[in-house]
């Protein structure tokens, strides 16, 4: 489903990115970990078209990315709504930017909001909403468009814990039912474990891929998969790892 192919990002003297190779196949769902400022999100953005790599190149279901590619839906941290418009209205924004017909986009996007659990908020407006709805809302809005890659930059860090808890477990539920390919960053490593098939880990600064771990903790998954003996294996191995790279970050910036 994507292929990134020798990438790399400057800015200027400032190397964000360099030489990342990576394959993700379709269904994957993906987590991203690393220190701040390896190039996460710098990562996801090339990858969406919102900015141009200095190297390299990136293929999204058989088309390279040259520019804001619509086969690619965004999820960010701060909600990203319309404050205008009602709930029903932002799910279904960007179906009517297709032109896709009033009675349509609204059946569609129901669907969606009664997947994210919803249903009876359809006319209310964003600042009535708690921050966990709003994300909802997002994730909801980014469904509607059916893209062919759903990325999510932290979507869940402003959230308070229990709400970070239920909206991890419907995102897994709405993964199950759609089986979309997802690239999820986080900083939290017990986050990474419930929700991925697959976890990357990146370097300091300049970012790239050091390890690639296969998630085979058994789904569907909860809170209780804490419990596993696997589960403490997989954690204290990817503790080690984004470990070493803050050590690393941290000299070479004192230097």
């Amino acid at each position: 489903m994507i292929s990134i192919e020798g990438i790399a990002k400057h800015y200027g003297d400032f190397k964000a990115l360099e030489r990342v190779d990576l394959e993700i196949e379709k269904g994957e769902f993906v987590v991203l970990l690393g220190a701040s400022g390896c190039g996460k999100s710098t990562l996801l953005n090339l990858v969406t078209g919102f900015d141009k790599p200095t190297a390299g190149r990136i293929v999204v279901n058989g088309r390279e990315v040259n520019k804001v590619d619509p086969h690619c839906g965004m999820v960010f941290q701060q909600y990203a709504l319309f404050p205008w418009l009602t709930v029903i209205d932002n799910v279904a924004f960007g179906l009517k930017m297709k032109g896709i017909a009033k009675a349509e986009r609204l059946e569609v996007a129901r669907r969606f909001i009664e997947m994210v659990g919803l249903r009876g908020f359809e006319d209310k407006y964003p600042n009535a909403l708690s921050g966990g709805m709003r994300q909802r809302v997002s994730i909801a809005r980014v469904l509607a468009n059916d893209p062919d890659v759903i990325l999510l930059d932290e979507p869940f860090a402003a959230l308070d814990a229990m709400t970070r808890q239920v909206l991890q477990d419907e995102l897994l539920q709405i993964y199950e039912k759609s089986k979309k390919t997802i690239i999820f960053i986080t900083h939290s490593i017990d986050e990474a474990l419930l929700l991925s098939t697959r976890m990357l880990i990146m370097s300091a600064r300049p970012g790239r891929v050091v390890t690639d771990i296969r998630n085979d903790l058994p789904m569907p998954r909860n809170a209780q998969v804490q419990l596993s003996p696997r589960y403490n294996e997989l954690k204290g191995q990817i503790w080690d790892t984004v470990q070493s790279e803050v050590m690393r970050s941290l000299q070479a910036t004192s230097h």
